[in-house]
């Protein structure tokens, strides 16, 4: 099934709900409200002519300061042999995104970095909690707006100064025989 196929599919049992579709991109995309995330989702993984059985990937991105923060959903289907790309958006000060780790059990680690690394909320998340950082960590690091600690136990943050030099010297040797 092509992507616009599944677009045509998705605006017929879910109307307003499918915001956009963005054809011209190499991966197009169905833009999908937030709030409908899980019927969505639920929708494309157990209607007969889908079977989109696999998040192959689920990303947190930031818009920029100021803009929204958003949630891209890769799926594709074994038996079908389709990939379909899904987005949401949602404010940054309390967005939130219905989880989809009931559906898709790989959600439950995706979603857990989504929040670590942007605050992307996931209502009804089993387990919702930081993944890669210290659960005492400030912020969300890949937010374009997000200011370092200057101290995390004690110990400054921010590297200030040259690299360290052990172990490179390989590298200043490499970049001394490109010039």
């Amino acid at each position: 099934m092509t992507p616009e196929e599944v677009h045509h599919k998705l605006q017929g049992a879910f109307g307003e709900q499918v915001l956009a579709f963005h054809s011209e991109t190499r991966d197009p995309a169905i833009v999908v409200a937030a709030a409908a995330m899980h019927d969505v989702g639920a929708y494309l993984r157990h209607d007969p002519e889908l079977q989109f059985d696999l998040l192959m990937c689920l990303s947190g991105v930031d818009y920029g300061p100021g803009k929204t923060l958003g949630v891209v959903y890769h799926l594709f289907s074994t038996a079908l042999r389709h990939t379909i790309t899904l987005k949401v958006e949602v404010p940054r000060q309390d967005g939130e995104v219905p989880t989809v780790s009931d559906l898709w059990r790989t959600a439950d680690w995706h979603e857990r970095e989504a929040y670590d690394l942007y605050g992307m909320r996931f209502a009804d998340h089993p387990d919702h909690r930081r993944i890669l950082l210290p659960d005492d960590w400030e912020g969300h690091p890949l937010l374009k707006d997000y200011q370092v600690q200057e101290f995390y136990h004690g110990i400054r943050v921010p590297y200030m100064g040259d690299p360290p030099d052990v172990g490179m010297e390989i590298y200043r040797h490499q970049d001394e025989e490109q010039d």
